[in-house]
């Protein structure tokens, strides 16, 4: 830890403490502004370094830093992390008892603190500022600080009154810290936390290791398994992955599937148990190869870097909280990929929720539009990276690493197919001033003869039966690209189709369209990708690595620890490639610092050794 009588500066703080022998990126530069006093917003991807961003600066400036997480469940982790770096970290929250919170306050009160963890709730919490005004401070950090849009992805309204510590705390310096902000969401950061004379830094929202690839949902637990155990592997073992679903009753269900087809699967949502939610991201965090399905309350500020795939079973409602669930995976830097199978079903599904929400207008056009852009990520025809990057208003170019680069779709002529299907729409209205969804709409177009069409009689409608080049999932698809273009909207309980005004042209043939291949003739995507091993190593180097990975396994497990809490597997990587012999040369590796190398050194000399001398 380091001597408070001469704090030590952000390089040494670096090397000494973290083990690394630069900063990456912006690092470097908002560390030394925060070190003079200054403040920031930083927008940087999941696994980009935000952490250090402001524990580095916490070490060298004089008193304590407050670090403002929602998540209880992960401050234990996240201080245990830091105090296996030898940083004197507590945090305060309702899992304490009275006895343990007295202590923490104490140890704050005496200086023997750098940094202490509080959730947004207990900062509003009189008691909790007067404590820390009696104090040192050296900075406040707000994570995750998109929870304070009300145009994020996730709102939480006690992020709100952090505002207030502008004028609690004048002569703090505070960062305000996010891997996800439309710029929308950056201005509302900045406004509502008070930090409009703050310097803005904001990194590449790129993730070039991780491979996009979204497929029509057809069977999508089967579609899930298949992707697991082709891509969800790793040298032969079951990978450690995320699977998104956006009810409680599917995440269930999905884990049941998945566990009865022999893979490692739990359920995770805020309805089951808190002692079985608190298992299940203890297991998830300490183990290997496990699978946890959950609702999108799962996985925000967890640091597991070895995450090597995330999978959606439904669409996310916004490409905000796509982005962030995705960039779960991989925060090694180590190839991972991001699937989703999504149909017209979520479409109609999420615009039924945002109609029925109990927000005002402007929230619900706000909603309709991460609705737009998430359908429009889904349907493009060109990079994916490239059309997420744009929505952050970054440039890119094709990047080769996703499903429409690695197997273009084709491409077909729809403005026909689009022309009959609006046609049926639009003489519905007209001659029945009836509404109906995309089942009813292709059935009429395909010519079925039913009981229900029978009835109402649309036999008699003059585009019946005019549809027959397409099946039903290519008419699905014709409807859920029509409405990721905004040429048709639904409305209502049941999801009933109408013609947009931009719609109007196109019904009249003015506006000539082009469709992924995949709309054409159901199972047409791209093939998926072999799995990959996520490590760079040698033949030669990888028995090494192997052994130094069970060395880990062990201690993680009699400390209760995280495994990669104790030695990263790049710092394993790199060990197994140098092979050093002294504890100098172990100073030298990149995620080896002082207090590590004290705790682990010799251990880790003694695996190599034995290694050799095999």
């Amino acid at each position: 830890m380091p001597d408070r009588t001469s704090r030590p500066d952000q390089y040494e703080v670096l090397r000494t403490v973290f083990g690394y022998d630069q900063f990456r990126g912006d690092q470097d530069q908002i560390v030394s502004h925060l070190i003079d006093g200054g403040d920031a917003v930083v927008l940087m991807p999941t696994g980009g370094g935000k952490s250090l961003c402001y524990q580095v600066p916490a070490l060298v400036r004089d008193g304590c830093a407050v670090v403002v997480s929602p998540l209880i469940a992960l401050m234990s982790d996240q201080v245990g992390a830091l105090r296996q770096l030898g940083v004197a970290a507590a945090y305060l929250n309702s899992t304490q008892s009275p006895d343990e919170r007295a202590e923490v306050e104490r140890a704050f009160l005496s200086g023997r603190l750098d940094l202490i963890y509080v959730a947004p709730e207990r900062l509003s919490n009189q008691y909790t500022r007067d404590l820390l005004s009696r104090g040192k401070l050296s900075l406040v950090a707000i994570d995750e600080a998109h929870c304070v849009s009300q145009w994020g992805h996730d709102f939480r309204p006690d992020y709100l009154a952090l505002g207030e510590l502008a004028e609690l705390w004048p002569d703090v310096p505070r960062i305000a810290l996010t891997a996800t902000a439309t710029r929308r969401t950056h201005e509302e950061i900045t406004e509502r936390l008070h930090l409009r004379n703050a310097r803005h830094f904001v990194s590449s929202f790129d993730r070039p290791n991780i491979t996009y690839r979204i497929e029509p949902k057809a069977q999508p637990t089967k579609q899930l398994l298949e992707f697991i155990r082709t891509e969800g592997v790793v040298d032969g073992e079951q990978a450690t992955g995320i699977v998104y679903a956006l009810s409680r009753k599917s995440v269930e269900a999905t884990a049941a599937f998945l566990v009865k087809n022999g893979i490692n699967a739990l359920p995770y949502h805020a309805g089951l148990d808190k002692r079985l939610r608190d298992d299940t991201l203890h297991r998830f965090l300490r183990e290997d190869g496990i699978v946890v399905v959950a609702t999108i309350a799962f996985g925000m500020g967890i640091d597991k870097p070895d995450v090597r795939f995330v999978a959606h079973i439904d669409l996310p409602k916004s490409v905000e909280g796509y982005y962030q669930e995705t960039g779960r995976a991989g925060r090694d830097g180590l190839p991972s990929v991001a699937w989703m199978a999504y149909g017209l079903a979520d479409v109609v599904q999420q615009r039924r929720m945002i109609q029925m929400s109990d927000g005002d207008a402007a929230h619900q056009r706000s909603q309709s539009e991460h609705l737009n852009a998430m359908l429009a990520l889904c349907e493009t025809a060109s990079c994916r990276r490239e059309q997420l990057l744009r929505y952050f208003d970054q440039d890119s170019q094709p990047c080769g690493n996703c499903d429409t680069c690695l197997n273009p779709p084709q491409t077909w002529d729809g403005t026909v197919p689009a022309q009959k299907l609006m046609a049926t729409i639009w003489r519905l209205d007209r001659e029945y001033r009836q509404h109906y969804g995309a089942g009813h709409l292709i059935d009429i177009l395909r010519g079925v003869d039913n009981k229900r069409i029978d009835q109402l009689g649309h036999k008699n409608l003059s585009t019946y039966g005019i549809g027959t080049e397409l099946d039903a999932v290519g008419w699905s698809s014709v409807v859920r690209q029509l409405l990721a273009s905004g040429y048709l909207e639904t409305r209502g309980e049941y999801g009933q189709y109408f013609l947009t005004e931009a719609g109007i042209p196109v019904m009249h043939g003015k506006v000539p369209l082009t469709f992924r291949e995949d709309a054409k003739r159901a199972g047409r995507g791209p093939k998926p990708s072999k799995a990959t091993t996520p490590t760079n190593l040698s033949e030669a180097d990888a028995p090494l690595f192997e052994a130094l990975r069970r060395w880990r396994a062990v201690v993680a497990k009699e400390a209760e620890l995280p495994a990669y809490t104790v030695l990263g597997n790049k710092t394993l990587e790199a060990l197994a490639h140098v092979r050093p012999t002294s504890r100098n040369q172990l100073l030298s590796i990149n995620g080896i610092g002082e207090a590590k190398l004290e705790r682990y050194g010799d251990a880790v000399l003694d695996v190599i050794s034995s290694f050799e001398a095999s």
